[in-house]
Formats: C-alpha cells, structure tokens, sequence
C-alpha cells in the first residue's frame, strides 16, 4: 500500500507522519492487494486565517473498482486520522462486499 500525505496549511510532524502510516495499515492491511494509492490530505478548515479545527481527508483507490474518499474533522490531528481511518475502513468493506455479492449473484446465474 503507498501511502501519500499532503498538507495544506498543517504541519505534518514525523510523529503524525509515523501514526497516519500506522493506523492505515492496521485499518487497511486486511484488503491486501485491493488497496492501491492512498493520498491523506490534511487541512486547517479555516485557511490562512488560521482556527482550531483541522481537516483529514483520506482517498483509497481500490483495484479495479475506483476509489472511496473519508474524512474527518477535529481540534488534534491525531483524532481527525483515527477518524477518518476508521469511517474509510468501513466504506472499503461495503464496496468490497457488495462486489462480492454481485459476483457471486453473476455467478449463480450462470450455473442455472
């Protein structure tokens, strides 16, 4: 899985950095080969002006069916990742299994 971390208007520590890479591959790792790019986009909500609260969006391609987008906002970085990774995960899973479904429904025509 490649992980792409992208800031605007945030300071990205190694810190977050270390835990973004974690936390996605906990949440993730379970799609193995399915996941392709992930791109975490990280934002302050208010721009230059400045605020408190701070934006993670986080994008998976998943091969070949495209791609599902999450995010999250929150005061700390940290909980807008754990967030974000948590309502991604989820969105991964229902895509996932409705491709199974659906694969499994052609394949019962099929034997008919």
């Amino acid at each position: 899985m490649q992980i792409y971390i992208r800031a605007r208007h945030v300071e990205v520590t190694e810190v977050l950095h270390a835990q973004v890479e974690r936390r996605l591959g906990f949440v993730l790792g379970r799609f193995g080969a399915r996941i392709g790019r992930v791109v975490v986009r990280f934002s302050d909500t208010n721009g230059h002006r400045g605020g408190r609260e701070k934006r993670c969006q986080i994008d998976v391609g998943l091969r070949p069916l495209g791609s599902v987008r999450s995010e999250d906002t929150d005061a700390d970085l940290f909980v807008a990742v754990n967030g974000a990774a948590a309502r991604v995960a989820r969105a991964v899973a229902r895509v996932l299994e409705r491709e199974r479904e659906k694969e499994g429904n052609h394949h019962a025509r099929k034997a008919k």
